[in-house]
Formats: C-alpha cells, sequence, structure tokens
C-alpha cells in the first residue's frame, strides 16, 4: 500500500461502505480536454488541503486539488489511473469527487508552486538549528520533500533548493572567524545569500560531508565528493570540493542541472559569422583545436555541443575528462583518476589504441599531454582541448612555452577560440543610455544598462551571452609563427582574414542590447 493511501485512509475513518465501494471509471488513458478553466492559484489550493497534510502524499499520487463545484471536489490527475488516489482525498477533504484530466507538467508545475509556499526557506531554518549533535546517520536524497523535521536537513535542502530556483551554478560555504556566509553563483557573479552564527558551521559542515560521503571525523585534509539529489522531476548532480581554512573548512559545491540538457551548437548563441567559423573548423579532418579561457567560461559547454554536432554512427569519439559532468550519446568517455594512474597522458596514449577519429581532452596540463596530443593531431586524428590562456592567439605560443616544437604547434593547429560568458542584460527592465565615451569613438552608437525587475531578482541580468574570438591557423599564420613572429604580429596577419577581438565582438553585443558596456569590460578587459 502506497504512503498516499496509507496516510489518507487513517484521515478517511469513518467513510461509508457506499463511498469506500464505489465503482471506478472505465480504464484509459484519455488527453486534457480543450477549453478547461485555468489551473487555480497555489494559494486557493494550499486554502483547500487540510492542516498537516503532506504535499509528498500528492506528488507520489499525482494528484492535485483545484476547486470545489456544486459540493464536489475536482482532483487534477494525468489519467483516470489515479481515480483511486483522487478518491480517497475526497474522502480526506469531506467532498465526493470529479477528476479533471489535466497535463503532466500541469500537474508538476503546480505542486512544485505549493512546495515553495509551504517549504520553509533556508533563512528559517537557520534559526531553528540549535543542538544539532549527531547527524552522522541522515541522509535524504530528495530536496524538495516537506517531510523532514530536522532543522540541519532543512537547511541544507533549503539551499539546494534555492539555488537551483535562481538557477545558481555553485554553492559556496565559507567559515569565518565570527559567521558563516553563504554565496550562490548566479550568471558567473558570486552573490551573498546568507550568514549564519559561528555555531552553525559544525552541524552544516557534517551534513554536506554525510551526503557527499566525506570522512566526517576529517578536519585537516582536503576531501572530494559527490552528491545526487533530486528536484521533484529534475535529478542534479553536485560536484563536492572541500579544503581546511584557518576557521574550519570551507566547502564549494558545483550544481550539475541533468534536467536543463546539453547545449547544442544553435543554443551558444554566436552571430552567423562566428557559427560559420566554427563550422569550418570542427569538420576538418585532422588537427588540434584548441579552447581558452578561465575557468567558468564555457569551455567544457562548447566542446560538448561541438562532440554532439559531430557524433555519428561512423565515427569513433573518445573523451578523457576530470569529471565527466555529461553523458554523452554515442561517445566513450573516460574518467581521470590518478589514484588508479588514469592520468590524461596515460589514458591519451591507450586510446589512441582504439582507433579513434576525434579525441577530446579535457585539458591540456603538461608537457606530455600536449606531445601525445599534437602527435595525435599530426596522424589523421581532430583533438579538441582546452588551455588556460587570456586570448585565442596566446593558446599556439602556451603550445611552445609548454616544450612543444614550434614547427610541430604550426603544423598541428587549425584554430584556435577564447572565449567569455557576459551576463545579458534582462529584457525586460534594461534600460538604453548614451554609450562610454571611448565605446563611441570605436563606432558604438547605442548602448543599455541594468535596472532590475521580479522577472531578473532585481539584478538586471538574466542568462548569459557567449563572447568567442576564434583564430583560424592558416598558412600565413603558420609561416608567420614558424619565423617567429610575436603575438603582434599574428594578430595583424591574422586580421587580413577578417579575425575580430574579444573586445571587438563584445561591442557588437553591446550595440544589440545583449549585455552592457560594464559588463563587456568585466569579462574582456579594456582594450
Amino acid at each position: 500500500m502506497s504512503e498516499l493511501e496509507t496516510t489518507l485512509e487513517k484521515e478517511a475513518r469513518g467513510q461509508t461502505p457506499e463511498e469506500a465501494t464505489a465503482p471506478l471509471p472505465a480504464e484509459g488513458e484519455p488527453q486534457p480536454e480543450a477549453g478547461l478553466p485555468p489551473l487555480p492559484d497555489a494559494k486557493e489550493v494550499s486554502a483547500l488541503l487540510p492542516e498537516g497534510m503532506g504535499l509528498d502524499v500528492l506528488r507520489q499520487g499525482r494528484v492535485v486539488p483545484l476547486r470545489v463545484e456544486d459540493g464536489v471536489l475536482i482532483v487534477g490527475a494525468p489519467s483516470l489511473e489515479a481515480w483511486p488516489k483522487a478518491q480517497m482525498l475526497g474522502v480526506a477533504l469531506g467532498y465526493p469527487v470529479d477528476v479533471e484530466i489535466r497535463g503532466e507538467k500541469e500537474i508538476s508545475d503546480l505542486l512544485r508552486t505549493l512546495y515553495d509556499l509551504r517549504s520553509v526557506a533556508a533563512d528559517e531554518a537557520a534559526k531553528n538549528m540549535e543542538g544539532i549533535e549527531d547527524i552522522d546517520d541522515l541522509t535524504r536524497e530528495d530536496v524538495l520533500s516537506d517531510s523532514v523535521d530536522v532543522p540541519v536537513i532543512r537547511l541544507v535542502n533549503g539551499l539546494f533548493v534555492d539555488a537551483l530556483r535562481q538557477r545558481a551554478t555553485d554553492i559556496h560555504v565559507e567559515p569565518y572567524e565570527d559567521e558563516v556566509l553563504i554565496r550562490f553563483r548566479i550568471d558567473g557573479v558570486l552573490q551573498d545569500r546568507l550568514r549564519l552564527p559561528r555555531s552553525h558551521q559544525a552541524p552544516l559542515t557534517s551534513r554536506i560531508k554525510v551526503m557527499a560521503k566525506m570522512d566526517i571525523a576529517e578536519h585537516m585534509a582536503p576531501q572530494d565528493g559527490r552528491i545526487g539529489i533530486t528536484l521533484g522531476d529534475r535529478a542534479v548532480d553536485v560536484r563536492v570540493g572541500l579544503v581546511p581554512t584557518q576557521y574550519g573548512e570551507r566547502i564549494a559545491m558545483r550544481l550539475l542541472d541533468k534536467g536543463h540538457g546539453l547545449m547544442t551548437l544553435e543554443d551558444l548563441g554566436m552571430e552567423e559569422r562566428e557559427r560559420n567559423i566554427m563550422d569550418q573548423l570542427i569538420h576538418r579532418p585532422h588537427g588540434m583545436i584548441l579552447f581558452t579561457g578561465p575557468t567558468g567560461s564555457g569551455k567544457s559547454t562548447s566542446l560538448y555541443a561541438i562532440l554532439q554536432a559531430l557524433a555519428r554512427p561512423e565515427v569513433n569519439i573518445i573523451t578523457v575528462e576530470d569529471p565527466v559532468e555529461y553523458a554523452l550519446p554515442g561517445v566513450a568517455q573516460i574518467q581521470v583518476n590518478e589514484k588508479a594512474g588514469v592520468t590524461f597522458a596515460s589514458a591519451l596514449r591507450s586510446i589512441l589504441r582504439q582507433d579513434p577519429d576525434i579525441v577530446m581532452i579535457g585539458e591540456m596540463r603538461d608537457f606530455e599531454t600536449a606531445h601525445i596530443g599534437v602527435q595525435a593531431s599530426l596522424t589523421g586524428h581532430l583533438v579538441l582541448s582546452t588551455l588556460h590562456t587570456n586570448d585565442s592567439i596566446g593558446a599556439i605560443i602556451r603550445l611552445v612555452d609548454m616544450g612543444i616544437e614550434p614547427y610541430l604547434a604550426a603544423s598541428c593547429m587549425i584554430g584556435t577560440v577564447a572565449q567569455r560568458l557576459a551576463r545579458r542584460l534582462c529584457p525586460h527592465c534594461r534600460r538604453e543610455i548614451e554609450p562610454p565615451a571611448m565605446m563611441a569613438q570605436q563606432g558604438l552608437t547605442r548602448a543599455f544598462e541594468p535596472v532590475g525587475c521580479p522577472e531578473c531578482h532585481n539584478t538586471g541580468y538574466r542568462g548569459r551571452v557567449g563572447l568567442y574570438e576564434q583564430f583560424v591557423v592558416d598558412e600565413a599564420v603558420q609561416e608567420a609563427f614558424v619565423g617567429g613572429a610575436p603575438a603582434s604580429k599574428l594578430r595583424e596577419v591574422a586580421r587580413k582574414n577578417g579575425f575580430k577581438t574579444l573586445w571587438e565582438i563584445g561591442l557588437s553585443a553591446v550595440q544589440s542590447g545583449l549585455t552592457s558596456p560594464d559588463e563587456l569590460v568585466r569579462v574582456a578587459g579594456e582594450e
């Protein structure tokens, strides 16, 4: 017997035999009817529920009360299979029942809004965290549940829920002398979320360590772990990193939302010119393409988008990643495990014996990895990887600094891409302004600034836009590079074929109203 049946039957004691044995409707899977009234407001639905009834039982039964019409409770459900659950809900509320077929997404969205109304916010949960001593055995994966009573669990669950609803990519727990600061990274920028008393640090840290299967008795060594959580029908992986600091253990959690899916090349938002250049690069039969940029600039996202575009039954694609963030259909993905001897270099040596057509290396970290990658690109493989440099031209110079001979670096390289993610202006509240004088001198004729509204949580920004500086290594660039030309000379040679810097591409995004002048300066610097 399900939890819904058990709970509602307890509340339904005293029902008549006629009510208990009412005939069920005919079986079937009808679709929602056209012309149905709009779903009620979540507050109206919440008012129908008796005090003490948990929302978990509604979610498990896939039913939700919508309204009372002429003394009959109208229950929303995705199919008539939910009729027994709806009938018991009616008994609990004291009404006869009629079922209204609604879409699965409509039911899920309404339930999620009900959780928003009922759930205890992280701020409130933090007030009730006194007296937590032993939480070693407390683990729970469903962070949306409203049936958890332990304050520290409610606090951590609330943090995950808040972070996902605000589109945060990271949660930082930072202990200081007198307080614990919790910050969210939203659209690439850290924002303060919660300040807790210093006494809350130990139970909060212990709870996260338990969820991540870390050693809770170890306080002096760095640790890494992973947490799998669900938020309704969304599956989220959380990568946890912990380091000891002066005032306690500092935790950084990266949220990987499986529900959002992988981005395609079309989703990256490249302008038509940049997209055409990218298509030409990735469809070359062999050679090396390097993506550069700081941490969090979207390099991995771009690589995954390219691999999706290239994945075909007749192509053998193998990747070496640290860590494997998303599963790619049709692609063999290898997880780096240095304890077991699986490094980028060792894995790369092995996969070249697997007859790959395309190889993706998560990062060029040392000479050995770079050398094997260069050799692979010269022997008929398309090699994709990332490197930490400030611009696209610096990538080929960085290879030489790592020990690769200039003529090899020039021969294997077909292109490099430097990218940044700038916050996208909220289209609902952006305001047009006079372009800054310096940008106006460079041809900018219009600009916008952030304002702030409920749609963007009063930040003025919502989402991010990618800026892609693509450096195509043609014969002229190869000759100049082998001849010892500096980066400035390589840039002049590349401009003859239409090369544009990050700054110039960013100015175009500002002109289009996609981002603001301040944001361009933040991510690309001033030129």
